[in-house]
Order: structure tokens, then C-alpha cells, then sequence
């Protein structure tokens, strides 16, 4: 059983975590094929929008404790060998998603814990079921986060709401997440398939060149002076400017009609 499934249909790709008797928990046959199914979305300049979506009844409960056990049996070095190549994994599929040049979703829904919620937080829109619960969990077993939440959460939610969330690991409901703005939408459960793909399909249909320019510039706006900020605005600007969709964007609005985009 393939540990991702992976999908292509108008122009958006679905990511389907895939270990749904584990609650789709992290071991290295999952990360192996998340940084696969990343990467290919990232190439396939077929793919607009990329949804990361959990299968059976919960997004990601996190890491896989039992693979976890076993590998604290191993001796000291060979042990730290295998944490390590795992989190490179881990890491290297957050890098994917966070620099494609393409708007990722994630649509999540029962648990999101651990990695699940730094997987989550590497989304650009999140969009949850009523039924989600989060926890970012990892002080319960002793371990410090990973997968770039320790960089996400402050930037989103504050410094002292990431330390209550990353210290105490505890749970909270959907309606603190959206109070905390880690949540774009929260929608009914047997809606969150539906909502998602309506989304993406959005997205997938918008101006391909000038969503990515705005990802990019949002996530390197935390890191840049003003100047160079307002520098990387100008490019990107003017590059949106020079591309077809700019010149169909307006035509779009002078003719009283939507825009039909991806031209360039």
C-alpha cells in the first residue's frame, strides 16, 4: 500500500496521507513517499494548486510511536543515524511545500498532531473540519518539535501563544484554532472534501505567475527589511506586468467577464 496517493485532476494534485489503521502517523516509508509526492507536485508545471489531505478519520496523529520504541532498543549511534535521516525527510518535504511555486491547502479533519500540525502550519490556506483537534504534542513524549513549527507557529500566532502551545501540549478544539488564525475556514465535516477541491480548483484557475510572486513575497516578508521588501515587490510586480494573464486580467474587466488565466 502506497504510504501517499497521489492525484492529478484540473490542473490540482491530491496528496492523501495513507496509513489510515496507524491515523496516517509518520514513519519512514510515509516520509519517503510525502518528499516524493512533494516533489513531483513541485515540477509538474501542470499542477496549479496541490491539496494535502489525510484518508479514513484523521489528518496526521503524528509521529509513529512504535516505530519510535523500536528504534530506542537500537544502539546509541545507530539509533540517532535513523532519527536523523528521518527528519532530513521531514524536513526536506516542509521545504517542498513551503517553496513550490503554487498555493498548497491542507484540508484536515479528526486529529492533527505533532507532525501533523507542523505539516499543517507549512500549508499557505488550511481549511478544517468541525470535527479537527489539535495538539502539537511532542513535550508529552519528550521531544522538541520538528518540521518547522518552532518557525511557523510564533509567526502565526505569537510568541507566547507558541510557547503555551509547544510547552504544554495541550489539546484544543477547531473553534481555538480559528481564534488563533491557524485556520482559514472551518466547514462540516462531509463538506471538507467538496469545500477543499472547490478551493483549489480556484486557485488552479487564477493567475498562475502573480499567486506565486504573492507566496513568495508574503513568506520572505518575515526575513526582509522594508527596502528589500519593497525591491522584491517592484520585481515581481513588473514581471506580473510583462506575463499574458496581466493583459487578459484587464481585458477580463473592461469586457465585463471572468478572466481566463494560464495563457503564459
Amino acid at each position: 500500500m502506497n504510504a501517499v496517493l497521489y492525484e492529478v485532476c484540473d490542473n490540482v494534485a491530491t496528496l492523501t496521507l495513507n496509513r489510515p489503521e496507524s491515523l496516517n502517523a509518520v514513519n519512514p516509508a510515509m516520509i519517503d513517499a510525502l518528499l516524493a509526492a512533494s516533489s513531483r507536485a513541485a515540477s509538474d508545471a501542470a499542477v496549479r494548486a496541490v491539496i494535502v489531505r489525510g484518508a479514513g478519520e484523521h489528518f496526521m496523529a503524528g509521529g509513529d510511536l512504535k516505530w519510535f520504541r523500536e528504534q530506542t532498543d537500537l544502539p546509541a549511534q545507530a539509533s540517532r543515524s535513523r532519527f536523523e535521516e528521518l527528519i532530513e525527510g521531514v524536513h526536506a518535504s516542509v521545504l517542498n511545500f513551503k517553496r513550490m511555486n503554487k498555493p498548497v491547502i491542507a484540508a484536515v479533519h479528526g486529529a492533527v498532531a505533532g507532525f501533523g500540525l507542523s505539516l499543517m502550519l507549512a500549508a499557505d490556506l488550511v481549511l478544517a473540519s468541525d470535527n479537527a483537534y489539535f495538539t502539537l504534542a511532542y513535550s508529552n513524549i519528550a521531544l522538541s518539535p520538528d518540521g518547522g513549527a518552532t518557525w511557523s507557529l510564533p509567526r502565526q500566532v505569537g510568541l507566547k501563544q507558541a510557547m503555551e502551545i509547544a510547552l504544554l501540549g495541550e489539546r484544543f478544539d477547531v473553534s481555538r484554532a480559528r481564534e488563533l488564525g491557524l485556520v482559514n475556514r472551518v466547514v462540516p465535516r462531509d463538506d471538507l472534501e467538496a469545500e477543499t477541491l472547490k478551493l483549489a480548483r480556484r486557485l488552479a484557475t487564477g493567475p498562475s505567475t502573480a499567486l506565486a510572486h504573492t507566496k513568495a513575497l508574503l513568506n520572505q516578508s518575515f526575513d526582509n527589511s522594508l527596502e528589500a521588501q519593497l525591491h522584491a515587490e517592484q520585481m515581481s510586480f513588473v514581471d506580473c506586468a510583462t506575463k499574458p494573464d496581466f493583459a487578459e486580467g484587464l481585458t477580463g474587466f473592461f469586457e465585463k467577464r471572468k478572466p481566463v488565466y494560464n495563457k503564459n
